[in-house]
């Protein structure tokens, strides 16, 4: 049986491997307010969820673009996980695809906000123009 901490220490490193700082950013944002978000995040999220085997990080990252592109109005979110796709070894370009594929089901303004996210993104990270 895995103890609170050590399921809050194997998400900590899962969280650093995919997001990096930005990730760590989140976590440290919610100190002040619901460090038990933040836990539930780390330990829940990333300890208990994100490192199932089953499915690979570029997919789960893929699927997370998809969701919250779907959602709206989580376009902070949606920043921290184009960031997070990009380190899992998503290119730009299929990330670029994926919103466009969004938009036939949830819809022109939806992909468009995610789509300028990731414009953003990839400007602060010297990927553009992206090849397609």
């Amino acid at each position: 049986m895995t103890t609170r901490e050590e399921k809050y220490e194997q998400g900590l490193a899962v969280l650093r491997q995919i997001d990096g700082e930005a990730g760590q950013r989140v976590i440290d944002s919610l100190a002040d307010i619901s460090p038990e978000l933040a836990h539930q995040v780390v330990a829940w999220g990333f300890g208990e969820i994100y490192s199932r085997p089953t499915l690979p990080p570029r997919d789960r990252q893929l699927i997370t673009l998809g969701m919250l592109t779907a959602l709206g109005g989580c376009e902070p979110q949606l920043e921290v996980h184009v960031n997070a796709a990009l380190n899992v070894g998503i290119t730009p370009a299929q990330i670029v695809e994926a919103f466009l594929h969004a938009a036939g089901y949830c819809g022109m303004p939806r992909a468009l906000n995610a789509t300028f996210v990731a414009k953003k993104v990839f400007a602060e990270r010297g990927l553009l123009p992206v090849e397609n």
